[in-house]
C-alpha cells in the first residue's frame, strides 16, 4: 500500500481484471470529462447506510442486497427498473414481517455494468477475441469492433445510472413504497403462483394491521416511515478509472467518497492485499464489501480487514461469503473464528449464487435453486454454531419473468432454460424464485431471532 492515499494512488500497483484500451488518449479524455460530472449519490446518504450497516453488524438489523448480475444498455427500461424495485420491496417486507427487525435494502443497480471474467479472451470457431467485460467496457456481439474496449461507454453508463437513480428515488419517496400499496407490488406473472398467493396472504395481514393502527391514530399520513423507504445502490468497484473519476471530497466532512454508488465491493478475483482495488477502496469513506471465496486464508482475511477498516468501524466492512453449497462447512467456520477471535467488526453476508453455477446438459449456464437455498441454510447453521450473527444475503435476481435458474416451486427444468434466458452474464433468480427464497429465509430468520431471544432470557 502507498504511504499516503489519494484517489489516484492505485495507479501503478498490480491490477487484475482491467481492459486494455487501444486508445489511451480517448480513455484519459473520458475520465477527465466524468470527473467534472455531478455526483450520482451523496456522502450523507453513504453515511446513513454505514450507520444502518452498523446496526446489522450489532445484530439489530438484516441486510438484503440484490439485483442484476450485470446491467445492460439493451434492457434499460423504466418497467425493468420498477419491477426489480418491486421485488426488493416484496422480499424486504416478507423478511421484516417475519423477523421483526429492520431490513437494510441495497440494490445491485445504477452502476453494476462491469464484470470480472475467468479468462481475458474468448474463442469461437477458432477465432479469439477479448472477453465480454460488461456494457461499460465492450459489447456482447462476437466481433472485433464490438469487443474492443471503448471508453465512451463509461459516459453512457453514467447517464443510465443517473436516470435509474432518479426513478428509484421517485419510487422510494413518492408514494409507490407506501405500505398501503403492498398488494399492488405483486408482478402479474406470479399472482397465481404459490409464491404470489403466499405473498398476497401476507399483504392481507399487513392491511389488517394497518387498519388497526389507523383506528389508533397511526397512518401513512402521520407516519412518514410507512409511506416511503430507503433503497441504496451498490456495484463492484472493478473499473477503477471510472470510480476515481467519480470520487469527490465531501464538503461537510473533508473526507473522500466514491459518489458512483452508496456501497462498493471488491471481488474475489481482485482482493490482493497489495493490489490496486484494495488500495483504492481503503481510502474512500463509503461502506464497502469484500467477496470471500474458498481460497481466502484466515490470516490474509485479517490483513485485508485491517487494510480496509483500520479503525475497526462498525458498518464499514461487509464480508460477502461465496463458497458453494457443499463448501460452506469447510471454509466459513475458520474465517468466523479468526475474525470474531480478533475482535474485528464486520457484517457477515451470504452470496449463495456464485459458488453454485453449473452448466446444464443443453449448454446453458444455470444455478439450481435448491443449491442456492442449501448454501443460505448452511451459512445460518454455521453462524448459529459459532455464536456469530448471520447478517445478510446477496442475490443476483431480476423482476423479469426469466428462466435462468432451475428448480424452485416453479419447477424450471433444464429444457425450460431456452424459453426466456436473457442474462448478459450469469443466471439470475426470477421474481417468483426470489419471493419464494425470501419466505424460506424469513422462516430461518424467525428461528434465529427466537433463539436469540431465548438466549437473552436465559
Amino acid at each position: 500500500m502507498t504511504p499516503v492515499w489519494t484517489p489516484e494512488s492505485w495507479r501503478g500497483l498490480p491490477i487484475q481484471q482491467v481492459p486494455d484500451y487501444p486508445d489511451a488518449e480517448a480513455l484519459t479524455r473520458v475520465e477527465q470529462q466524468l470527473s467534472a460530472y455531478p455526483p450520482l449519490v451523496f456522502a450523507g446518504e453513504a453515511r446513513s447506510l454505514k450507520q444502518q450497516l452498523g446496526d446489522v453488524a450489532d445484530g439489530q438489523a438484516f441486510l438484503l442486497q440484490g439485483g442484476d448480475c450485470a446491467e445492460s444498455f439493451a434492457e434499460f427500461h423504466p418497467d425493468n427498473i420498477r419491477d426489480t424495485f418491486r421485488v426488493i420491496l416484496q422480499m424486504a417486507l416478507v423478511l421484516t414481517f417475519a423477523a421483526s427487525c429492520p431490513v437494510v435494502k441495497v440494490g445491485r443497480i445504477a452502476g453494476q455494468f462491469a464484470k470480472p471474467r475467468s479468462a481475458p479472451t474468448e474463442e469461437v470457431d477458432g477465432q479469439s477475441l477479448p472477453s465480454y467485460r460488461g456494457d461499460i467496457i465492450n459489447a456482447m456481439e462476437f466481433d472485433q469492433s464490438a469487443r474492443d474496449p471503448d471508453p465512451e461507454r463509461m459516459l453512457r453508463a453514467y447517464g443510465q445510472a443517473a436516470a435509474t437513480l432518479n426513478l428509484i428515488r421517485a419510487f422510494a419517496q413518492g408514494g409507490y413504497a407506501d405500505l398501503q400499496n403492498a398488494h399492488k407490488w405483486t408482478l402479474s406473472f406470479i399472482e397465481d403462483s404459490p409464491s404470489g398467493e403466499r405473498y398476497q396472504a401476507l399483504a392481507d395481514r399487513i392491511s389488517e394491521a394497518m387498519a388497526f393502527m389507523q383506528a389508533c391514530g397511526v397512518s401513512t399520513e402521520t407516519t412518514p416511515a410507512l409511506r416511503s423507504t430507503e433503497v441504496f445502490t451498490s456495484h463492484e468497484a472493478l473499473l477503477l478509472g471510472y470510480e476515481q473519476a467519480l470520487t469527490r471530497v465531501d464538503s461537510t466532512s473533508g473526507d473522500w467518497y466514491d459518489t458512483s454508488a452508496h456501497f462498493l465491493w471488491i471481488g474475489d478475483r481482485t482482493r490482493q492485499p497489495g493490489g490496486a482495488h484494495v488500495e483504492f477502496l481503503r481510502g474512500v469513506n463509503n461502506p464497502i464489501g469484500m467477496k470471500c471465496g474458498p481460497s481466502l486464508d484466515p490470516d490474509e482475511l485479517i490483513r485485508l480487514i485491517d487494510l480496509l477498516n483500520p479503525q475497526n468501524e462498525s458498518g464499514r466492512l461487509t464480508l460477502i461469503c461465496r463458497f458453494g453449497a457443499d463448501k460452506v462447512g469447510e471454509h466459513l467456520p475458520k474465517l468466523i473464528r479468526k475474525v470474531e477471535g480478533e475482535g474485528r467488526k464486520v457484517v457477515w453476508s451470504c452470496d449463495p449464487m456464485h459458488g453454485n453455477t453449473i452448466k446444464s446438459n443443453n449448454g446453458y449456464k444455470t444455478r439450481p435453486f435448491e443449491r442456492v437455498l442449501k448454501e443460505v441454510q448452511s451459512f445460518f447453521a454455521v453462524h448459529q454454531a459459532e455464536g456469530s450473527y448471520a447478517g445478510g444475503v446477496h442475490f443476483e435476481m431480476t423482476g423479469q419473468n426469466v428462466t435462468e435458474c432451475i428448480g424452485g416451486a416453479q419447477a424450471i427444468s433444464e429444457s425450460d432454460l431456452s424459453d426466456r434466458y436473457h442474462t448478459h452474464c450469469d443466471p439470475r433468480l426470477n421474481a417468483n424464485q426470489a419471493i419464494e427464497l425470501a419466505f424460506l429465509l424469513a422462516e430461518q430468520l424467525k428461528r434465529e431471532r427466537d433463539a436469540q431471544n431465548g438466549r437473552a432470557v436465559a
